[in-house]
């Protein structure tokens, strides 16, 4: 996870385990995996610790699909449960580090991330 997301991760993946990752020092999404399908979704609850970010932990949920394409794969990301004044940032995040993901996933190195500090 870390190589394309966060400083640290605590990751537990099976329903009731924890997701955990501290993005830069300051921000850190916290939740419970609820579903897990090997090879093909996982889906956890998602939000921030603290009161910057209007999302509490586990108050949205993300699922992920792993859709195969040929010899490749759609990665699907669907965020639910978002309060309308706090969607954005999540887009543009899930952006940022799906790209940076689709890096590590052909064997590329994506470099220091620049979201990885509180300033950036």
């Amino acid at each position: 996870m870390v190589r394309w997301k966060g400083l640290r991760a605590t990751l537990d993946p099976r329903p009731g385990g924890v997701y955990q990752v501290d993005i830069n020092g300051e921000d850190v999404a916290r939740g419970a995996y609820v579903e897990i399908v090997a090879n093909r979704r996982v889906v956890f609850t998602w939000g921030w610790e603290g009161d910057r970010h209007g999302v509490p932990p586990g108050t949205s949920r993300v699922e992920v699909s792993l859709i195969p394409d040929g010899d490749g794969m759609i990665v699907r990301v669907t965020h639910r449960d978002l309060p309308p004044e706090t969607r954005k940032p999540p887009g543009e995040g899930w952006q940022h580090y799906l790209a940076r993901l689709a890096t590590v996933a052909a064997g590329g190195d994506p470099g220091p991330d620049p979201w990885a500090t509180a300033e950036g």
